[in-house]
């Protein structure tokens, strides 16, 4: 990994500064994906100012409501393991911005893009923005990105939807291969309120003739994304269909064993692959990531079978079933980054499937546009205690909200005022052998991630 420099630092901030004078539908939701905010051809013609640096590399594009960071980070994972330079786009980060813009090489696992070289690829684009109206600021952090991949010449890019697809800044890329995650209700208010719409907007991201790989979906919606490739003549494989899988928990991890494929996949079936990251829903999503890699591993020959289970069994995903602490004579506490309805009834799974603990304890915080009664439900049953609380985030809901929707629900909560208040009300109510669960959005657990150093040694001390 580059050695970074402090002398950087001044340039970057300048470069985040002027990046935050754009408007930020990340910060601000509301009326974010409408097609009067979210022109889809202006990222492209910021693109071409820039010399169509998207245009450098293949890609593989990834869209859907769960799973796709995941997917995307095990795809570049195998593909790092079969000795490429690997760009890797998602969104949101945990602790900093250059989490999202990455490349990954055999000699570097972690590649976030350095700060002098973010800070100039910023002020390269300052041009090109000034002559494009109404730019967002995800727009310009996509074209960083792009740019950066372009530079550095990666073999590959594998990059993450935003949010929705149709509208979506990254959908100027014609991947290898078009990849849908699991689909279910989330951003209603802008996406639709059925899975069938939800599903055309990311189905939006399909290209004609591109290959399509989709996770398992609800009826309504597969239907969806089959009409959107047939009429555009991109052949789709689906895990469930042509794609058939096992799994089971090993040893504190896991393994899933692929036991149908199509013709020409890298592996014969059945084949077993160990997985490094926990929870049932990430078997499916490993092998949504094995049907993308099959589509696009005739590009890259040493992207073999081996590759693809070395990726499998390295990668890493923060905030997803994390283990941020386990000690002797201390709770352990575990990340989560559980946003919506069906990833809280998939955290509840695991939370009762996966740990062993004598209780349960949830600090939790929602963002304010989510269905929080949808969060909750699953998870207040599964707790001796819960402390509701907020990021440091525009769009955190305040911990009064959760409490009320708590105690419709039939429980009570405790209100702190922020994360680490939370997390410290809950380590001194847990005993030794208790569970902390810091949960309800990725901007909660990055939050905590940002404190948890300093945080650690106060809790710790007083444990002595």
């Amino acid at each position: 990994m580059q050695r970074e420099k402090d002398s950087d630092l001044p340039a970057f901030q300048d470069a985040l500064d002027y990046l935050y004078n754009f408007v930020n539908y990340e910060q601000k939701m509301t009326d974010r994906y409408a097609p009067e905010k979210m022109d889809p051809s202006r990222p492209g013609r910021l693109l071409a100012q820039l010399g169509n640096p998207h245009a450098d590399f293949p890609s593989i594009h990834i869209a859907g409501t769960k799973g796709k960071g995941s997917v995307a980070a095990m795809c570049a994972a195998c593909l790092r393991s079969a000795g490429l330079s690997v760009g890797l786009y998602t969104s949101p980060h945990l602790r900093e911005i250059r989490e999202r813009i990455r490349v990954l090489t055999p000699e570097d696992a972690d590649g976030r893009i350095p700060h002098a070289d973010f800070a100039a690829l910023v002020e390269r684009l300052k041009e090109a923005a000034s002559q494009e109206g109404r730019l967002t600021w995800f727009e310009l952090v996509t074209a960083v990105a792009f740019m950066h991949f372009a530079e550095q010449e990666v073999d590959a890019a594998v990059v993450e939807v935003g949010l929705g697809g149709r509208l979506d800044a990254t959908n100027v890329l014609t991947p290898l291969v078009s990849v849908i995650t699991s689909l279910s209700l989330d951003h209603t208010g802008l996406l639709g309120d059925t899975v069938a719409a939800i599903a055309a907007e990311k189905g939006g991201i399909i290209k004609p003739g591109v290959p399509v790989v989709s996770a398992s979906q609800e009826e309504e919606a597969m239907e969806t994304l089959e009409e959107i490739a047939l009429e555009l003549r991109a052949p789709l494989v689906a895990v469930g269909r042509e794609w058939q899988y096992e799994g089971r928990a090993l040893n504190g991890t896991q393994e899933v064993t692929v036991t149908a494929t199509p013709a020409g996949a890298p592996f014969p079936a059945p084949s077993t692959f160990r997985l490094a990251l926990t929870g049932d829903h990430q078997r499916e999503n490993a092998v949504v990531a094995l049907a993308a890699l099959h589509e696009v591993h005739g590009a890259f020959p040493t992207l073999d079978a081996d590759a693809m289970r070395q990726g499998l069994a390295t990668v890493q995903w923060p905030g997803r079933l994390q283990i941020l602490h386990r000690g002797p004579d201390t709770p352990m506490i575990l990340l989560d980054g559980a946003h919506n309805a069906d990833s809280a009834a998939k955290l509840a799974h695991s939370l009762s499937e996966l740990y062993e603990y004598d209780r349960l304890w949830l600090v939790l915080g929602v963002t304010a546009e989510k269905n929080i009664p949808g969060i909750l439900e699953p998870l207040l049953p599964l707790a001796n205690g819960v402390f509701a609380t907020q990021a440091n985030h525009p769009r955190a809901s305040a911990p009064a909200v959760l409490r009320r929707h708590a105690r419709s629900l039939g429980y009570q909560v405790h209100v702190r005022r922020d994360v680490d208040a939370a997390v410290t009300a809950a380590w001194e109510a847990a005993g030794p052998s208790d569970l902390i669960c810091v949960t309800g959005s990725l901007f909660v657990v990055g939050d905590l991630l940002n404190s948890w150093d300093s945080l650690k040694s106060v809790l710790l001390k007083r444990e002595g």
